[in-house]
């Protein structure tokens, strides 16, 4: 099962890495071309956003993998799947402050302040969301919180890019340098965080397509076919 987490923690970060020079592209037009575009792989918070979304998603997938592997379900896995889940829930509330925050400020914001703001906005909304999943666990069973978890960041993510997405347009029809940079930011977490969302549901349709390629394995283990 554990084989399956990575493969599925693999594609989300494949997926990140391929998605983000054209999605620059489209989203700050064809100025600078294709090499514009490119050069946020030169940029180093970029490679550690995509290390914490890879280890969120390991995380994540804690809890899927020890209830596929019909093995019980200790507090740790459990606490990693919810402190990953209020991550995301945290990127998704701090993109969203980024996009306002171009939206109604332009460039006359002060930069180092705004990213202090949000990250602070971020770590507070990482607590917050990280003690919700903590209350809903004492009330369900744990593939159960996961579910849910992705549930509420799914919608998270769309009301995060219903922000994000016309507040880019508006920043990038204006003048000044880097417009719809911040926005840009927005956009990122809220796709990022609606991939995260799907990686316990693809891990599940790889167990199941597993299962019904090996049913003698699956009944040699002890484990109902599927």
């Amino acid at each position: 099962m554990k084989r399956w987490a990575l493969m599925v923690a693999a594609l989300y970060a494949a997926l990140l890495l391929v998605l983000i020079v054209p999605g620059a592209w489209l989203a700050f037009g064809a100025k600078g071309g294709p090499g514009a575009a490119l050069g946020i792989l030169l940029y180093w918070p970029y490679w550690i956003w995509l290390a914490l979304m890879l280890v969120s998603q390991f995380a994540l997938l804690a809890v899927p993998v020890r209830v596929a592997s019909r093995r019980p379900v200790a507090r740790g896995p459990l606490w990693s799947s919810m402190l990953a889940g209020g991550l995301m829930a945290g990127a998704l509330l701090a993109g969203a402050f980024l996009s306002l925050h171009e939206l109604l400020l332009r460039d006359k914001g002060n930069g180092n302040g705004c990213a202090r703001e949000a990250i602070a906005l971020a770590m507070l909304t990482w607590g917050g969301w990280t003690l919700i999943f903590f209350r809903i666990s004492r009330h369900v069973k744990p593939a159960d919180v996961v579910s849910r978890q992705c549930r509420r960041l799914f919608q998270g993510s769309v009301l995060e890019l219903l922000i994000a997405l016309p507040t880019h347009i508006v920043a990038r029809a204006r003048d000044y340098c880097c417009a719809g940079f911040l926005t840009f930011i927005g956009l990122t977490m809220g796709v990022s965080v609606m991939l995260f969302a799907f990686g316990p549901s693809v891990f599940l349709l790889f167990v199941e397509r597993w299962k019904r390629l090996h049913p003698a394995r699956d009944h040699a283990s002890g484990l109902p076919p599927g």
